[in-house]
């Protein structure tokens, strides 16, 4: 009996303190024990079972979606949002609250921020970002040239410039364009002093926001000019390659398409990305779902922030389509 005693003694300081909401002190005082002894004894209620932890989401909050794609792909974070429509739109307004959320809630003193300025989805972000008092950043570093058609070169400059303002930092553009007419020309712009103090900056960034994206490019991308032809293109997608990281192309299991393209970008490399402390991915919707997937497969990702329809077609195209209503 004397173990029933004891258990009926712990069960009653957890209904005191779970249930009653009293404090360890009063319940101390009350049944005349130790607050070290009321600890113990709620750890013990842990420990029996007495007391179990169950975590409901909210509704609009997709843990159980959130925790497979975690799971499965081995991500650090994975943050999956509500949104009403499957509509790109819609989609990379939800995604980029949420981002700058995350940005605002994670960021550490001094970090070094990478940001890809020709994401439309990041430029959603840094809408929604507020002015940062605390926590400053050190530098917003542009991993992706950010010279084209002037119409739209501005949103870029902007970008990284309004970033680095609402996180205290210093911007640092690089002033070249995103790709090259050729290897050679490429090298000459390396050799700017301006341009090369941004690309020396790069194995220094501490967090990286990436927009992932399919063969085709986004709009403001195809806009900027900085983008390969319709027939470079179409030989990167004979070559296999289902999407891009900062024009960096991958096919559906992760691996890199090499192309004599990768010799006119100026940007981050694959390599160098993988090498960053955090990675977060940003995409979402119908026509990118093959670029999250192989994204995903690259390994560089710690973190991805997509919605609700996207999450569940990449638990489909991991093979997890009949668990699907578990996650949702």
């Amino acid at each position: 009996m004397s173990r029933l005693n004891e258990l009926r003694m712990i069960t009653r300081v957890a209904q005191m303190y779970h249930v009653e909401g009293l404090r360890q002190a009063d319940i101390a005082e009350h049944l005349r024990i130790s607050q070290a002894t009321v600890s113990r004894m709620l750890k013990k209620a842990q420990d029996e079972e007495i007391v179990r932890t169950t975590v409901v989401s909210p509704p609009g909050t997709y843990g159980a979606l959130e925790g497979a794609l975690r799971q499965h792909f081995g991500l650090a974070e994975v943050i999956v949002v509500e949104c009403a429509e499957d509509r790109d739109g819609a989609i990379m307004a939800r995604i980029g609250e949420a981002a700058a959320h995350f940005l605002e809630t994670t960021m550490q003193p001094g970090e070094i921020i990478g940001v890809s300025s020709w994401s439309e989805t990041i430029l959603k972000m840094v809408d929604n970002i507020h002015p940062m008092k605390a926590g400053k950043a050190r530098y917003v570093v542009q991993t992706l040239g950010g010279m084209g058609d002037p119409a739209v070169q501005t949103h870029a400059t902007q970008l990284t410039t309004r970033l680095a303002k609402l996180t205290g930092a210093e911007p640092r553009l690089l002033t070249a364009p995103g790709v090259s007419q050729s290897r050679e020309a490429k090298l000459i712009m390396l050799a700017d002093q301006y341009v090369r103090e941004t690309v020396d900056l790069f194995g220094k960034i501490t967090v990286a926001f990436m927009g992932i994206g399919s063969i085709e490019p986004s709009r403001m991308l195809a806009r900027s000019g900085n983008v390969f032809s319709s027939k470079e293109l179409a030989d990167v997608r004979d070559a296999g390659a289902v999407g891009d990281m900062s024009l960096r192309f991958f096919d559906i299991a992760g691996r890199p398409v090499k192309t004599p393209l990768d010799e006119r970008v100026i940007g981050l490399t694959l390599e160098e990305i993988a090498r960053i402390d955090r990675v977060i991915g940003l995409a979402g919707g119908q026509s990118k779902t093959n670029a999250i997937f192989g994204a995903l497969k690259t390994g560089v990702l710690d973190v991805l922030i997509t919605e609700k329809f996207t999450a569940q077609r990449l638990l489909a195209m991991a093979g997890l389509a009949p668990a699907l209503e578990e996650f949702t």
